[in-house]
């Protein structure tokens, strides 16, 4: 068999991890009955105070494997957002019903990740050709002509899973990758970004306030949104403090939600979380039969809520083509050259530009840098046609329909 063509139908598709973007891989194949080994190192899915935001066409390819709906009655709608000055309190708010006659979904979904990869494993269980094993980790793989072996440690010791294709959806530290021998380019910010949550009312206390507000601050910017649940905040830290424990403390994450809002008595405070911000790109999304999806291949800070809803993306886009190499018997490098183009040459260069554009936009402490920004952003709140395109570049939709028109 040559390395170019078609898999054999009958060994399935491996794939290691079941976050968002194997989640709905997964999903997507296993509704096409097409054979699937999806593998989870943890003993059950984690609940963890990860990304909260789907973008309209997330919410698409959601809704295409069953889940959208679910979601939808489950979450937040939120079809307006804000940028807010501290400073000046002016508000430019951008309203995504501008974006109705583009898609069905004009707003962004706030629900907590794990809330959808709940969603997809009960589904999952109506796809008899998906086997789903938790507490099973890939450890490496080899590949030939004819197919893969992934090396899985399990509570039984050491498997060999033999299959057609794996798949790396299982984060920054994966394993595909690594086994693989793809690089993992790029950078680590200094400094590292706290989210707290908590049940206070933001809403009753500052004017207005939409459910996703972005607030730029003379002495420290935030984000402040709200989940089905909860309010959370993001915070930067300081990169010189050696004591970064502090940052999850009672005491300091109290202060920083006083400086926020100064209220009598104690915040009560829900989940907190202190992570390393990176900007990753691995060098190729795939090496002969492995290939790569979310956060295994690119990483990025999460201003702008686009890394999980960019490995959803990739877990789209990849499960059509592999559909079309299960189903229809479509060469498959082809198929993963096109991959790679679409979504790491254009895709990834946009929300890594975009991502690293917002961070330095509301991280600067200059009065005038402040000023031009908040000027620009109610300028084009304030232009209908500006605002919309502003939306549909911010929503992540034209640069799923850009990535489409690579060949």
């Amino acid at each position: 068999m040559a390395t170019s063509s078609a898999s054999s139908s009958k060994d399935p598709i491996i794939i290691a991890g079941a976050g968002p973007a194997g989640s709905l891989l997964a999903l997507y194949l296993g509704q096409r009955h097409i054979p699937v080994v999806l593998l989870e190192k943890e003993a059950s899915l984690p609940i963890d105070l990860r990304a909260s935001t789907f973008h309209p066409p997330s919410l698409e390819m959601l809704d295409e494997v069953g889940l959208a709906g679910t979601m939808i009655a489950k979450g937040l709608v939120v079809d307006r957002y804000q940028y807010r000055d501290r400073k000046t309190n002016e508000v430019a708010e951008f309203n995504m019903q501008l974006i109705a006659d583009e898609t069905r979904f004009p707003f962004r979904l706030q629900l907590e990740q794990y809330e959808m990869t709940h969603l997809a494993q009960e589904k999952l269980k109506e796809c008899p050709s998906v086997t789903m094993l938790f507490s099973h980790q890939l450890m490496s793989f080899e590949q030939d002509e004819n197919g893969v072996t992934a090396i899985v440690q399990s509570p039984n010791g050491e498997l060999r899973i033999a299959g057609s294709f794996v798949v790396g959806c299982e984060g920054a530290s994966s394993n595909v990758r690594k086994s693989a021998g793809i690089g993992f380019g790029g950078f680590t910010y200094d400094e590292k970004f706290l989210v707290a949550s908590t049940s206070f009312p933001f809403e009753t206390v500052f004017d207005n306030l939409s459910y996703v507000n972005y607030v730029a601050d003379p002495d420290e910017w935030c984000v402040i949104l709200r989940t089905e649940k909860l309010w959370r905040v993001l915070w930067p830290t300081d990169p010189q403090e050696t004591k970064q424990d502090k940052y999850l403390t009672d005491d300091y994450i109290q202060q920083r939600l006083q400086h926020l809002y100064a209220k009598e008595g104690d915040y009560h405070i829900g989940h907190r979380t202190l992570y390393n911000v990176h900007q990753r790109v691995a060098e190729t999304y795939f090496n002969g039969r492995a290939i790569l999806a979310g956060d295994s291949c690119h990483l990025n800070n999460p201003l702008g809520g686009m890394g999980m809803n960019g490995g959803l993306h990739d877990a789209f886009n990849l499960a059509q083509k592999l559909t079309a190499i299960m189903l229809e018997g479509a060469a498959y490098t082809p198929l993963f050259e096109q991959y790679n183009r679409q979504r790491k040459d254009l895709a990834v260069r946009f929300v890594q530009e975009h991502t690293i554009a917002n961070k330095k936009l509301m991280e600067s402490t200059d009065p005038d840098i402040q000023h031009q920004r908040q000027q620009h952003f109610m300028q084009t709140a304030a232009d209908p046609i500006k605002a919309k395109a502003f939306i549909m570049e911010r929503g992540m939709l034209n640069c799923v329909r850009e990535s489409l028109l690579v060949e």
